[in-house]
């Protein structure tokens, strides 16, 4: 891919981060940042984001029937390959930016971490199912277990997954931040703790000078 086609493809990023850090209320705010710069965005989520993926989310997040770690992980790469063939990968050749909440980082946070099974398999999973895809920006929101509770416990009923207890979390966060560590020009540690203003004012100081350089070159290489 020479740099004009690179140019012509749309931006893919992702947000991340355990239960009850903030996500679903930051994924607007992130959106109007981006639709600010008149870019055409597509949002979707994981699991889900197609037909098949929101069937499996029923499947993940709401049987009541006991599923072996092999068989979640497994399940959410399903979901993920038809998600990547279906709407990521179009979205991004024909230049529209793409705006995930979750990918694959949340697979190694989740299964790896959570349900400890490390990130060695997982990573032949993604490297089968994304062929080399990897999100441009991950925002990934770090809070505390205390505070990640105090939230998660104002919503609805919780299902499977967020039914689980404070290790699994714990664990679940601290993969998340190992992975953080381990590619830290992807992916960005936003605190999620204060209050909502702060931590959308902390979001747009990440995203704002990254969504200006990537408009520029774009403008630049095509011109």
């Amino acid at each position: 891919m020479d740099l004009e086609e690179q140019s012509q493809r749309g931006r893919f990023i992702t947000l991340e981060g355990a239960e009850g850090v903030g996500k679903s209320t930051l994924l607007p705010v992130v959106l109007q940042t981006l639709r600010d710069f008149n870019i055409e965005v597509c949002c979707t989520r994981e699991p889900g984001g197609t037909p098949l993926g929101e069937q499996l989310r029923e499947v993940l997040l709401g049987t009541e029937e006991s599923m072996s770690a092999k068989a979640e992980l497994l399940l959410m790469f399903a979901s993920r390959a038809q998600h990547i063939e279906s709407v990521i990968e179009p979205a991004l050749a024909s230049g529209t930016w793409v705006l995930c909440d979750r990918f694959t980082d949340a697979s190694f946070a989740y299964q790896g971490g959570g349900r400890q099974m490390g990130a060695e398999k997982i990573a032949v999973l993604e490297s089968w199912v994304q062929e080399g895809l990897q999100p441009d920006l991950t925002l990934l929101l770090d809070a505390s277990r205390a505070t990640s509770v105090e939230r998660t416990q104002r919503r609805r009923a919780l299902d499977r997954i967020e039914s689980e207890g404070d290790e699994f979390f714990e664990r679940v966060r601290q993969a998340y931040l190992d992975r953080a560590a381990q590619d830290s020009n992807r992916m960005v540690v936003i605190d999620a703790n204060p209050d909502f203003e702060t931590v959308c004012e902390t979001m747009r100081a990440e995203l704002l000078p990254r969504m200006e350089r990537w408009v520029n070159l774009a403008a630049t290489i095509s011109h």
